[in-house]
């Protein structure tokens, strides 16, 4: 199979178009094209009036080698490559059983969470004949489901079931964005996306640029891939909150739940998400080595979808091939603080994604047809250890746990501007930037439920975020008008507060992807810091179960 990049069509090219234009890049005939598939589909949007379609097609041609030969030093072709996943390893028959040489048989891994880095970390183990063990604090995936909407629609908060907790993890309550960024040479994002279609998704995410899924579709998704865990050997436990680790002499030996239970265990993926607070603080208790990191903070604002449609596509806005537009922005503040936008959501909107009483957090989230009429973002600044340190000093290394009671704090105050029965504090574009307060909505409805209520996010006397971050922001909005026209128009809203960007600390792991100073655990995902979103944490799942595949079972 050969592959040829960056073949580029008009947008609304007929269907035969795409053929005759992979023989004439070859300079073929068309007999010997025997067949072709589309691996990637991108557009090409900078010229608004005439966008581009750009193609990766696999196909195999007669002599192969022939037209490989009459191309040399062609960029956009190559050999396809090879994508199929292989397991590092499998566990023999009778592996878990005693023997002569071993009384004691190896315990079973356990996976500490599961959200998409520990979806992903059990499917391998089972595959690999591991069996492994999931333990899980949440409820499963409907049940979870029946629980956060009863915050959305009732004002009550499930502490250990919503959106940051339970089967899916906070993937599951998003767009269901299955892109990123992260270095692939394994092409490990491929087994990824193919193992979400065998569970039902639509085909299509494995070869348009920016695939999604949506909430609702990721609910069975889930439930469809844990039970090919389960057939495997694997077991997944539900409402069991790790509470306490055994260490002796540097070596993981067993968990602690909340029930009093305790397991052995020698092996074990942490694959919490990023608001596991408790479990990031028994494991500082514990010695385990973590650092503080950087992470982002802000608000989520909304813009009809229409106009952020226009402003991308043009006069191509509402084509089927485009389906609703989404954008990337970055601003540089004169206060030194960079401002962008987080997790853009078309088509959605903007949820509560708190898991802790008392505390107001905003997310976005989309269906998979992105139908909604709003368009929402975070839009957030980035702080530094050094920023949110609790000791006063000015130098030194700051406490991991630091960044945790930075988010509390912001986290607290959004909650009592939003008259402190979960609804969140808002604001109008234009009020925010005139520096008043805002007392109802024009144009644009805020959609986060259970409710927004109209406030000052910029009072500097109780202000929603520090001061220098609301700064940024203000300044950062009209820079943002000039990329998308219409981004600052006065009735667009800000919902605050966005808090969980990404984990406030690290839990460092050396080269064989364990933790620095505790032998057995295998650091992972978004809570541990290796991970931004659902493909990096299931990537990421999928490299730490093999390394404790490896590990457990020995050379050969």
């Amino acid at each position: 199979m050969l592959r040829i990049t960056e073949l580029r069509l008009p947008l609304s090219h007929p269907e035969d178009a795409l053929r005759a234009a992979i023989v004439a890049r070859l300079g073929v005939a068309a007999v010997d094209l025997i067949e072709f598939s589309v691996f990637k589909r991108s557009y090409d949007a900078r010229k608004k009036t005439a966008m581009q379609l750009i193609y990766t097609v696999d196909l195999a041609v007669r002599n192969e080698a022939a037209v490989l030969a009459s191309r040399p030093g062609d960029p956009h072709l190559r050999v396809t490559p090879d994508m199929n996943y292989r397991a590092v390893g499998h566990a023999p028959e009778g592996f878990y059983q005693p023997t002569p040489q071993r009384a004691e048989p190896p315990a079973r891994p356990l996976v500490i969470g599961f959200g998409p880095c520990g979806i992903f970390a059990a499917l391998i183990l089972a595959q690999m004949g591991l069996r492994p063990i999931v333990l899980e604090r949440g409820k499963e995936v409907r049940q979870r489901t029946k629980d956060t909407w009863d915050l959305w629609r009732k004002n009550n908060l499930h502490p250990e079931s919503n959106v940051q907790f339970g089967e899916g993890g906070a993937g599951t309550f998003s767009d269901g964005k299955l892109w990123s960024q992260i270095s692939d040479p394994r092409h490990l994002t491929r087994k990824v996306l193919t193992e979400f279609v065998k569970a039902g998704a639509p085909e299509e995410i494995l070869y348009v640029s920016k695939p999604h899924i949506g909430t609702f579709r990721l609910v069975s998704m889930v439930e469809k891939i844990r039970a090919d865990i389960e057939a495997l050997g694997g077991e997944i436990r539900f409402e069991q909150r790790v509470t306490d680790v055994l260490i002796e002499k540097g070596q993981l030996r067993g968990l602690t739940l909340a029930s009093g239970e305790q397991l052995r265990c020698e092996h074990a993926v942490l694959a919490v998400g990023h608001s596991a607070r408790d479990t990031f603080a028994v494991l500082h208790q514990r010695g385990v080595f973590m650092e503080a990191k950087p992470f982002s903070v802000g608000f989520r604002i909304e813009h009809p979808q229409s106009l952020i449609d226009k402003a991308r596509f043009g006069p191509n806005a509402g084509h089927p091939l485009l389906g609703a537009a989404d954008y990337k922005i970055v601003h540089h503040a004169s206060n030194g603080r960079g401002v962008y936008s987080f997790c853009m959501c078309p088509g959605g909107a903007v949820v509560a994604a708190t898991s802790e009483a008392g505390r107001v957090v905003t997310n976005g989230m989309s269906q998979y047809s992105r139908a909604e009429r709003n368009a929402n973002a975070g839009i957030v600044v980035g702080i530094s250890p050094q920023d949110y340190r609790q000791d006063g000093l000015s130098e030194g290394p700051v406490n991991p746990l630091d960044g945790m009671a930075f988010q509390r704090f912001w986290e607290s105050r959004a909650f009592e501007l939003g008259g402190e029965n979960y609804e969140a504090p808002g604001q109008r574009v234009g009020d925010f930037l005139q520096g008043r307060p805002s007392t109802g909505w024009g144009a644009v409805l805020p959609s986060y439920k259970p409710g927004v209520r109209p406030t000052h996010l910029g009072d500097p006397s109780r202000p929603s975020l520090p001061l220098d971050v609301l700064a940024a922001i203000r300044e950062a909005l009209p820079a943002f008008e000039r990329q998308i026209p219409g981004f600052a128009m006065p009735d667009a809203v800000l919902t605050g507060v966005e808090t969980r960007t990404s984990s406030p600390l690290r839990i460092t792991r050396g080269k064989n992807l364990q933790s620095l100073n505790v032998r057995g655990l295998f650091p992972a995902g978004e809570g541990a810091g290796y991970a931004g979103g659902i493909m990096s944490a299931g990537v990421d799942g999928i490299e730490v179960a093999e390394a404790l595949g490896r590990d457990l079972l020995g050379p050969g």
